[in-house]
């Protein structure tokens, strides 16, 4: 509003009718611009946290899904109730701990041995790979535990054999009623812990 109709509006009278001053209108005015930029903002700000919230969900199912440990099939390496970070992969060697489908849950196993390998375990828990015994400096003690496979067994094609490394209550590709995982039910590699903070690190 310039000075000629802040003139002209200050000479403007109307009979019975008090006009708002000048003033009043600026404030007013003011008011509505700054009501149109708070909404313009928030809507920006609200779209913004979408598009973050979206992407890291994304991330989270996709590229590295997040697993909390429920069990003792894998101590001493992960323990009840860690947090884990897993990376999607299809390839998978000796030693890897990975995650996979299982009757709609989510079990965590080390690879053992891969697609065409032999696999054989004595009375004591020692595991040979095509006749070559595996060392597994992870493991606190051995046991056969619940085996009910004959035994030497060859892993079928794609898929992998998998054991605990609490093996004496581990069930995994010893027993037939989980038996070797098909690279489908995978869901990643774990390769790190960030629960509990005494324990963070990378998983060996």
């Amino acid at each position: 509003m310039d000075e000629k109709d802040a003139q002209n509006l200050k000479g403007l009278e109307l009979p019975g009718i008090d006009l708002p001053s000048i003033e009043l209108l600026e404030a007013e005015l003011k008011k509505e611009r700054y009501k149109s930029n708070y909404g313009r903002v928030l809507r920006s700000t609200v779209f913004s946290l979408l598009v973050v919230a979206a992407m890291a969900v994304l991330i989270a199912v996709l590229l590295l899904p997040v697993l909390q440990i429920s069990g003792t099939s894998m101590t001493d390496t992960l323990h009840n109730e860690d947090i884990v970070i897993a990376v999607n992969s299809s390839k998978f060697k000796t030693g890897d701990v990975i995650a996979f489908y299982y009757n709609n849950n989510i079990l965590i196993k080390r690879v053992i041995a891969n697609s065409g390998d032999w696999v054989d375990i004595d009375e004591d828990g020692n595991v040979y790979v095509n006749n070559i015994l595996l060392d597994e400096p992870y493991l606190k003690e051995k046991a056969l535990g619940e085996c009910n496979i004959t035994l030497p067994y060859q892993v079928p094609d794609k898929k992998c054999f998998v054991m605990g490394d609490h093996r004496s209550t581990s069930i995994d590709s010893r027993n037939s009623s989980i038996g070797c995982i098909g690279e489908d039910a995978v869901v990643g590699k774990i390769i790190f812990r960030v629960w509990p903070l005494s324990n963070i690190g990378f998983i060996q």
